[in-house]
């Protein structure tokens, strides 16, 4: 039986479910829409489910760099990244390996990405992923405005598990993996 460290199992759920609110989950191409500086509200819903309530993040252009970085290190991992851009919507699909697993996913953003954004994001995994085959999230996501007195880039505020600092999360992620 094979024993998650649990800070690891919260920044790879920190870190999963703010790819897919940012867009850089799956989407490695660089014109990417890009959120608009500020505090920003998303609301994910898991397999059906209400969700944990409204998280928010504060974000500069720094942190989506950061993450669509995090996304590239990663993308030697995915036999396939398709990418397409209509609009205002972005259509992803990925085929990639994780964690013993091959996840293929279909996701589906659309928004004016500077104040509001929504999306899907549909999972297969093949063998299943700790006992999970399918995974479906959808997200929304609106812009509130500047950032809170006393927050920093990278900030986020989640329901129940209080703050972390995504941009400090991911530095240390990358050094415990070298």
């Amino acid at each position: 039986m094979k024993i998650r460290h649990p800070i690891r199992s919260t920044f790879s759920l920190i870190v999963y479910a703010l790819a897919g609110a940012s867009l850089t989950g799956a989407a490695l191409a660089g014109d990417m829409p890009k959120r608009k500086s500020g505090l920003w509200e998303i609301n994910m819903r898991h397999n059906g489910s209400p969700g944990m309530g409204p998280m928010q993040q504060c974000i500069d252009q720094n942190t989506d760099n950061l993450m669509q970085q995090k996304a590239k290190d990663s993308k030697q991992d995915c036999s396939v990244m398709d990418v397409k851009t209509s609009g205002s919507k972005v259509i992803i699909h990925s085929v990639c390996k994780m964690e013993g697993s091959t996840a293929t996913t279909d996701s589906v953003f659309e928004g004016a990405f500077d104040s509001s954004y929504k999306g899907t994001m549909k999972t297969q995994f093949s063998p299943p992923m700790h006992g999970m085959s399918e995974s479906n999230m959808a997200l929304d996501a609106r812009w509130l405005g500047p950032c809170k007195p006393g927050q920093k880039p990278g900030d986020v505020i989640m329901p129940n598990m209080g703050g972390v600092n995504i941009n400090e999360m991911m530095k240390q992620h990358q050094q415990q993996q070298r």
